[in-house]
């Protein structure tokens, strides 16, 4: 059980952040073991294909699926670069790269691949990661920030409505707040530590290679929760939602396939890649909706998310009461 005591009754060191260097990272636990993560197997096909260093990869994970903390940092800012991620790792002192490397493999001796000098071993490392983003990782990023920022947007608004307590007792059911106390049950008893968030504030990034909510394995590490984010089912498919007749006659098929589609915040490029058009199109007909008051957007980064208004629901419901919670 980890629990960390927020500071401050308004939890104002609370944010949330997106880490290309994590989802990779984390990833490696679906490269391990693939049948925990059925959602991902239409990319763990192409990975298959992929020539990677898959003895280091797969080094950096143990059977209980932790990777070291070094290759998880807390992200500095909300939409993080991978590249300025790697140059936090390239840093990281030898003794702190040897005994993040002996804690995953606690069980056993280190995996041949993870021999030599922490210098060289991190070199190794770093070259695999690297060779693995831009074969795996790099073609299908937008794709997977999108998931993610959605994810995000969905998190802010559960706080604005409900409160800070909702939002974090929707994440998982192994995650509960009261009295100003986060507690992080894990899946491990292995790891187990209580520490404060003043100073450094709490940081939460949503990922898309975890089944339960993960911290760092030691407490001194600052404040982080990964947590599996909403909308993973959307990920890998290519769907075209069928919209009730009366809809799809009123506002056209690519429209009403949007409008049911938009329950929860997506991007255009998301949504393009699920209704199988092109983005350009798209915009045109969410900038139509938008203008018409069937869709409400936000801004996240680089990405314009967008969501069905409370006058798009009362249309759906009309045509389908069944169609709207």
């Amino acid at each position: 059980m980890i629990r960390y005591e927020l500071a401050g009754p308004d939890l104002s060191e609370v944010r949330f952040a997106i880490s290309p260097l994590n989802e990779l990272t984390l990833s490696l636990r679906a490269l391990r073991d693939p049948g925990r993560f059925p959602l991902h197997l239409p990319w763990l096909r192409t990975v298959a294909a992929a020539e990677l260093d898959r003895e280091t990869l797969l080094a950096l994970t143990n059977d209980r699926l932790w990777t070291p903390d070094f290759l998880n940092p807390r992200p500095r800012n909300p939409l993080a670069r991978l590249d300025d991620e790697l140059e936090v790792v390239a840093a990281t002192p030898p003794d702190r790269v040897r005994a993040d490397l002996a804690a995953v493999h606690f069980e056993t001796d280190p995996p041949v691949a993870l021999s030599g000098s922490p210098r060289v071993v991190l070199r190794r490392v770093l070259t695999a990661l690297r060779d693995y983003w831009d074969a795996c990782f790099e073609p299908h990023w937008q794709r997977m920030r999108a998931v993610l920022e959605a994810d995000i947007v969905h998190r802010g608004r559960t706080i604005v409505h409900a409160g800070m307590a909702a939002m974090f007792g929707d994440i998982s059911p192994r995650v509960t707040f009261a009295d100003d106390v986060l507690a992080i049950r894990l899946t491990t008893s292995k790891v187990d530590y209580r520490r404060t968030t003043a100073g450094v504030g709490l940081t939460l990034v949503p990922t898309l290679f975890s089944r339960n909510p993960s911290t760092p394995i030691s407490p001194e590490e600052p404040p982080v929760i990964f947590y599996p984010a909403r909308g993973l089912g959307t990920l890998w498919t290519t769907d075209r939602p069928r919209a009730p007749h009366a809809l799809r006659d009123l506002i056209g098929e690519t429209r009403s396939g949007l409008l049911t589609l938009l329950e929860a915040p997506a991007s255009s490029t998301e949504l393009a890649v699920r209704l199988g058009v092109t983005p350009t199109a798209v915009n045109q007909h969410l900038r139509a909706m938008r203008a018409a008051g069937l869709l409400t957007s936000a801004r996240h980064g680089r990405s314009v998310l967008y969501l069905r208004s409370d006058l798009g629901d009362r249309l759906l419901d009309a045509v389908n009461p069944d169609a709207v919670n």
